[in-house]
């Protein structure tokens, strides 16, 4: 609760410390904090906290679950012989002897089974969106995969198979999740205040810092059991929130102000269809832009899922230090991270309401930070070898100047496409998703049997590499203007598409009456 409280104390800081700090502006800002599209925010942000709660507490949770006889086998010599050693008993010593009995291959199929058809449903999370809307499509995602995850214990007791089934099954369903909520983005949120609201995705950055420690308290006082009831409840407790309080488009919204919704519509303009679209799959597949994105998440994606994945072993395995200060130390960095992400996404809104640089521009500003300075600080930490305040540095600035990732890449799918927005995400994850399979075999590989800083450094080195290159391609030829296929095609009769033509080129001579001027001379035979 304490945490709870001390972000929304900080989320309201920030927002004041955007505008000049006047009576009049404290005032604005309050008003600005009761708007749906404001709740909306917290209500979204808490829902990706939630998804990534269910992602990752069987990583800690595994610890308990599994018996001391086979945890006891696993090598933790340390290549650091002065790292401080912390006065803490070690998370490890804290078992016994009455867990299951799951080698480490049965442990590393059990927590890795979740992803192993995440990717699948990225594209039928878009669709089902468009079709049914997101507080349906996220909603249940999440919801369904609190149930499952209140089943584990049950699974668990089982077998192991029954468990990855039940894992499976939960990253099914989750991936349906992330690709639906840029629909509701599109439908809802003005372009100049995407990059702030795109910032709640990462309440899966806070979801990370907080489920460790979390689940550690939990497993200290009680049986691990424990865990997955604690998480599946708290899923439950937003699931009933976000079904009484989010809608899909404003105009379904019971208790938004008109003021407001005039707003919202206004801004979004002619660029959202009000008419049924097919889905553009070949302009898709053949864009420039599009495969920026991609190339751009990939590559931000390849080290997040290094660092959030490898940290804990990095500090355990070759710096000595014990498990829980391991566990600690990697999931603070994504509090900055999520940090980070609003403070960049308020300051890329400014840029974009006072028009200081085009909406490209600052797409384009946002991967400079999220992957080629994130690459740049990889590399610091490649070569802190055994110091471990450099590495610690290093690890927290890297993965916050990720944040910026909200107002990059992630924001420029909405601007490229609104219409398509949850679609084209989709589409973009069936790619960006990989590198949480390979970089993770990539890693086994160069480690195995063979625990030592020049390996790691070699880890830390690629990840670096995959980061600055996805950074400059994407500062070199990415594009966020409104694509000419976001218009799509009409499904509905020839009279229906002949009326929206008109309406199009109606749109098209009153934001620029010089063109149609322009093209009839140009019929007519004459010149200007």
């Amino acid at each position: 609760t304490s945490v709870v409280a001390a972000s929304c104390s900080l989320l309201l800081l920030l927002l004041l410390l955007s505008q000049s700090v006047s009576a009049d502006a404290i005032t604005y800002q309050l008003v600005m904090a009761f708007l749906a599209r404001t709740v909306l925010w917290y209500i979204v942000f808490a829902g990706f906290a939630v998804n990534y709660m269910l992602r990752i507490n069987m990583n800690i949770a595994m610890v308990s679950m599994v018996s001391w006889a086979y945890l006891k086998n696993q090598t933790k010599t340390s290549q650091c012989e002065q790292t401080v050693a912390v006065n803490s008993t070690s998370v490890w010593r804290e078992t016994d002897d009455s867990g299951f009995p799951w080698d480490e291959t049965v442990q590393n199929r059990i927590l890795g089974s979740f992803f192993w058809f995440h990717w699948v449903t990225q594209i039928p999370g878009g669709l089902l969106a468009r079709k049914y809307g997101t507080k349906a499509v996220f909603g249940l995602s999440n919801f369904s995969c609190c149930l499952l995850n209140l089943l584990i214990p049950m699974c668990a007791y089982a077998g192991s198979n029954v468990l990855v089934a039940n894992r499976v099954l939960q990253g099914l369903i989750v991936g349906m999740a992330w690709p639906s909520m840029h629909h509701l983005t599109a439908q809802w949120i003005p372009p100049n205040e995407r990059s702030k609201f795109v910032s709640a995705y990462l309440g899966s950055s806070v979801g990370v810092a907080i489920t460790y420690p979390l689940c550690g308290f939990i497993l200290n006082h009680l049986p691990w059991e424990a865990v997955f009831y604690v998480t599946g409840a708290l899923g439950t407790l937003w699931f009933i929130i976000w079904w009484l309080l989010v809608y899909d488009s404003p105009s379904q919204h019971p208790r938004i102000s008109e003021k407001e919704l005039k707003y919202i519509q206004d801004s979004l303009g002619p660029a959202l269809a009000k008419t049924k679209m097919a889905i553009p799959w070949k302009p898709i597949a053949l864009s420039v832009p599009v495969y920026m994105v991609i190339i751009a998440q990939w590559g931000g994606g390849w080290g997040l899922f290094t660092l959030m994945t490898q940290a804990p072993t990095y500090f355990s395995v070759i710096l000595g230090w014990n498990i829980k200060m391991a566990g600690i130390w990697s999931g603070i960095p994504h509090l900055g991270r999520w940090l980070f992400a609003l403070g960049f996404g308020i300051f890329a809104d400014y840029l974009l309401r006072n028009k200081k640089l085009s909406r490209t521009n600052v797409r384009k500003l946002a991967v400079l930070f999220s992957n080629v300075l994130q690459g740049l600080l990889v590399i610091g930490l490649a070569y802190s070898d055994c110091n471990s305040t450099a590495a610690i540095l290093f690890l927290v600035v890297a993965t916050g100047v990720h944040g910026a990732v909200t107002s990059g890449p992630l924001s420029n799918v909405v601007d490229i496409s609104p219409n398509f927005a949850s679609v084209l995400q989709g589409f973009v994850g069936l790619f960006t998703n990989t590198p949480g399979f390979v970089s993770a075999y990539l890693v086994g590989e160069l480690t195995f049997e063979n625990q030592t800083l020049e390996r790691w450094k070699l880890v830390f080195l690629i990840t670096s590499g995959m980061l600055i290159s996805s950074g400059v391609v994407y500062l070199l030829f990415a594009d966020s203007e409104l694509q000419p296929w976001n218009n799509g095609v009409v499904e509905g009769s020839r009279e229906e598409q002949e009326v929206l033509s008109t309406k199009r080129e109606m749109i098209t001579v009153v934001q620029n009456p010089s063109r149609m001027f322009n093209e009839n001379t140009e019929r007519n035979g004459t010149k200007r």
